[in-house]
C-alpha cells in the first residue's frame, strides 16, 4: 500500500524568545494536524552528533503533515550566548518559550516533545511549564550524577587517547571541558542534582542503551508497553566513535509512527 505524504516545505529559520535570543527552524504542516512536535536537543557533543538525525526526523514528521520546531538553547548552536553560559534553568525556560512559539505558529495547543539524552531530561523537567501533552524520550538521562561521572571518565580517557594525541594532554589543557565543550560550574552542579521523576503526562521511551547499562525507567512511572527497545545499541559512550554522527532510521520510524497514531 502506498503511503500518502504531505509535500515538505522549506525550513523556516527564526529567532524568538526574550530579546529574540533563541534560534530555531520551523517546519510548517501542510494542513492542520491537531498536534505539533518540539524537538529538544541534547547538550555538548551529543547535540552535534544528533544534529543530522534531528533534521531527518523533522522532515519525516513534516511529511506526515505535522508541524515541527527544532531549536538551540541559549549558549548552544546558533542561539545567542557563549558555550560556557549554558545553564540548566535557562534550558528549561528556553524549552517553554520554544513550545509557546510552536503553539503560536502551528495554531495547535497539543505539543508533543521529543528529546534524546539530556534533551529528553530537559523535556521531562520542563513538561509543566511548557504544557506538553505527551513526551517521546530516547535514552534520557535520569541519574545526573552518574552521567557527570561518565562524562568526566570519558574526558579523562580522551585526554590520554593515543589515537588522538602523541603524548597525553595535561588536565589543565582541557580544564572545565567535556569532550571539547565547556562545562560551567553551575551546569555541572545542576546535573549532579538531576533526578528525573514522573512527568504527569504520557511518556514513551525509546531504549537503545547497551545491555549492561543501568535502566531506571520505572522512576518515570511508565508501563512496559510504554518502552520500545531498539537494536543495535546507540554508541553514546564509545570514544572511538566520538566524531561520528548518531544516525538511526529505527528512531525516526518509531517516533514518526508513534506521533502519527496519537489520537
Amino acid at each position: 500500500m502506498t503511503m500518502l505524504t504531505t509535500p515538505i516545505e522549506a525550513d523556516l529559520p527564526l529567532y524568538f524568545g526574550t530579546g529574540a535570543e533563541l534560534f530555531g527552524l520551523y517546519q510548517p504542516a501542510g494542513a492542520p494536524a491537531g498536534k505539533a512536535v518540539l524537538l529538544c536537543p541534547p547538550l555538548g557533543q551529543e547535540q552535534i552528533r544528533c544534529h543530522r538525525l534531528y533534521r531527518q526526523l523533522a522532515h519525516a514528521l513534516a511529511a506526515e503533515g505535522i508541524a515541527v520546531l527544532r531549536f538551540d538553547y541559549y549558549g548552544c548552536g546558533d542561539s545567542a550566548g557563549a558555550s560556557d553560559e549554558v545553564d540548566w534553568q535557562r534550558c528549561l525556560a528556553d524549552t517553554r518559550d520554544a513550545a509557546n512559539e510552536l503553539r503560536r505558529r502551528s495554531r495547535t495547543d497539543r505539543i508533543v516533545a521529543f528529546g534524546a539524552r539530556l534533551g529528553g531530561s530537559i523535556a521531562l523537567a520542563a513538561t509543566g511549564a511548557a504544557r506538553f501533552s505527551e513526551l517521546v524520550v530516547w535514552d534520557p538521562v535520569l541519574d545526573g550524577n552518574a552521567y557527570v561521572e561518565r562524562m568526566e571518565a570519558m574526558q579523562a580517557a580522551l585526554r590520554q587517547d593515543p589515537q588522538r594525541f602523541c603524548t597525553p594532554r595535561q588536565v589543565s589543557d582541557a580544564d572545565g571541558q567535556w569532550l571539547g565543550f565547556p562545562i560551567g560550574t553551575s551546569l555541572r552542579q545542576a546535573l549532579i542534582e538531576l533526578h528525573c521523576g514522573p512527568a504527569n503526562v504520557p511518556v514513551w521511551i525509546l531504549d537503545s542503551l547497551e545491555p549492561a547499562a543501568t535502566r531506571e525507567w520505572q522512576s518515570l512511572g511508565v508501563h512496559a508497553s510504554q518502552i520500545k527497545t531498539l537494536q543495535p545499541p546507540t554508541p553514546w559512550d564509545d570514544l572511538g566513535r566520538l566524531e561520528m554522527a548518531i544516525l538511526s532510521h529505527a528512531v525516526i520510524q518509531a517516533v514518526t509512527a508513534h506521533v502519527r497514531e496519537l489520537a
